[in-house]
């Protein structure tokens, strides 16, 4: 299986040459990222914000086949308060040959017995840290060790190229954690014997121009 950071909340997930992009961001929607046009087969969205739900900027491959994925869908909140301030969430779990993906989208709530229950225990677990809009450092370091993943990838946070300003920079969640990897590419396979169980892997996106 590969996966590819696009950057913000944006993966490319692929396997069996059956591609799946999961909430690409609008043209210009977040600074400094690179605009995200894309094939695929599938296109996931968590919520219908402009920098998640960019579903036309992914060009759909006419030909229908069979996915590899076994794909669920789970109904979470992009607040504290149930979706009074910024409505609702969808967290995707992608599972193919026995390795699962979690995409936890906007997530801006705690997870319920049941969400961890649907959840399972990822391979591999795409989580936002940089609070404001979502979870913060703290509470996502708090989730994903409840989720005890194989391997962590931060998301939706901000660095000194891109992201908005009002989220918080990565280092506020990997300052937590003493096996990170910072990768120069924004792509990588799984498995990979390279990566230790409770590796923070940091992938690098393509930037604007």
């Amino acid at each position: 299986m590969k996966i590819t950071w696009l950057g913000h909340s944006c993966f490319m997930v692929e396997k069996d040459d059956y591609v799946i992009v999961l909430d690409p961001y609008s043209d210009g929607s977040v600074p400094g990222l690179a605009p995200v046009h894309l094939q695929a087969n599938k296109v996931y969205c968590s919520h219908e914000h402009g920098d998640h739900n960019a579903r036309g900027n992914v060009e759909r491959v006419e030909k229908e086949r069979r996915s590899p994925f076994h794909h669920t869908e789970i109904s979470t909140y992009h607040d504290e308060v149930k979706g009074a301030k910024r409505g609702p969430n969808k967290i995707h779990v992608l599972e193919s040959d026995g390795i699962r993906v979690v995409h936890l989208g906007d997530l801006g709530c705690d997870l319920t017995e049941m969400d961890r229950r649907l959840i399972g225990r990822p391979d591999v677990l795409m989580i936002p840290v940089g609070g404001y809009y979502t979870i913060d450092a703290a509470k996502a370091r708090q989730i994903a060790s409840t989720l005890n993943p194989k391997v962590i990838l931060p998301m939706h946070y901000r660095s000194e190229r891109f992201g908005f300003d009002v989220i918080g920079e990565l280092s506020e969640f990997t300052d937590y954690y003493d096996n990170v990897v910072v990768t120069e590419g924004s792509s990588f396979a799984y498995p990979n014997d390279f990566l230790k169980e409770g590796t923070v892997l940091v992938l690098t996106p393509e930037m604007a121009e």
